[in-house]
């Protein structure tokens, strides 16, 4: 059996088990880095055949210094982290783990929606305090026959929507690159960004950070939204301007705002820190016990065909593949 080097540049897990049982197939020995800087990452892949990335940023010159390295395997959904122009002219494989959290991020996302609309952490906040009184959270609206708006229609918030419809509530979507059938199978209305702004009751982002989508909610977006709205983001921080969101927070022209990722992470002195009617938690809505399991296991599942001379299911430079395997 051929051995293999495999490097890990960061982690978040209580253990690689799961990884390493998945590698073990090939032989492949694991080394993880020995913190998450861009010299010991280098060190630790230097002579690696590939490498597993969570949340370090793999930039071109880290990627020139990898001869051996074949395949760049993600940790996870966004792959911003990793320079894949360099990565493809370097022959190197880039793929990502596009289907290991999507319940929890759904499930998290319309929890948000919740907590926001029935003013849940407010509500408790104010009892621990020692207030006992309706009028604190006045004024409440009904979800049935709101309209929440999916900025992105991918396979999150194609579970969103049901969960949604669950309650009453319609829902209109924006995405350029879906195909109209998946919409209409969704029973999920097509609209443009302008449209979903100015019509939705709550606009959820579910896009990846891209050049076009930075700073995506900025001032003009917060414009066009509804002074009632509230705005849910488990996607990337940087979609969203924060200054521009605490502006509109301030100006009363937006009611709330519920964030599961920051521009910043942790957000030290964010702007947004502090206020009764912004929600955040610390980037967890990808967590379960059993969506961490899957996601070591199909990341180091890519490794593995790779390195056997198999194509990746999940390749963000397919031009790369052939030069790969």
């Amino acid at each position: 059996m051929s051995s293999y080097l495999v490097a890990v540049s960061d982690s978040v897990f209580p253990t690689l088990d799961p990884a390493r049982k998945v590698l073990s197939r090939i032989g492949a020995e694991l080394q993880l880095a020995q913190e998450p800087t861009p010299e010991a990452i280098v060190r630790a892949a230097a002579a690696a055949d590939a490498l597993l990335v969570t949340y370090a940023k793999i930039t071109a010159e880290m990627i020139q210094q990898m001869p051996r390295c074949r395949i760049i395997s993600r940790f996870g959904i966004g792959v911003d982290n990793v320079d894949i122009p360099a990565a493809t002219d370097a022959g190197i494989v880039v793929t990502r783990v596009p289907d290991y959290c999507i319940d929890e991020v759904s499930d998290h996302a319309v929890a948000l929606l919740l907590a926001l609309v029935r003013k849940i952490p407010f509500s408790s906040a104010q009892v621990h305090g020692g207030q006992w009184a309706m009028s604190a959270v006045v004024p409440i609206h009904r979800l049935r026959g709101s309209v929440l708006g999916l900025v992105g229609f991918g396979r999150i918030p194609q579970l969103v929507a049901p969960k949604a419809k669950a309650f009453g509530v319609r829902v209109v979507a924006f995405d350029p690159y879906v195909q109209p059938e998946i919409f209409t199978r969704a029973g999920v209305e097509r609209v443009d960004f302008s449209q979903l702004l100015k019509g939705s009751d709550y606009v959820s982002i579910h896009s990846p950070l891209l050049p076009e989508t930075k700073d995506l909610f900025n001032d003009e977006a917060f414009r066009q939204m509804k002074p009632t709205a509230y705005l849910i983001n488990t996607a990337r921080g940087p979609i969203v301007d924060e200054a521009a969101l605490a502006r509109a927070l301030d100006a009363g022209a937006l009611a709330g705002a519920a964030l599961d990722v920051m521009p910043r992470e942790p957000p030290v002195d964010s702007p947004l820190l502090g206020r009764a009617n912004v929600i955040i938690t610390p980037h967890t809505s990808f967590y379960s016990e059993e969506s961490l399991v899957d996601l070591q296991v199909k990341a180091a599942e890519e490794v593995v065909r790779v390195l056997g001379g198999q194509a990746p299911w999940n390749p963000v430079n397919p031009e790369a593949v052939q030069r790969t395997v």
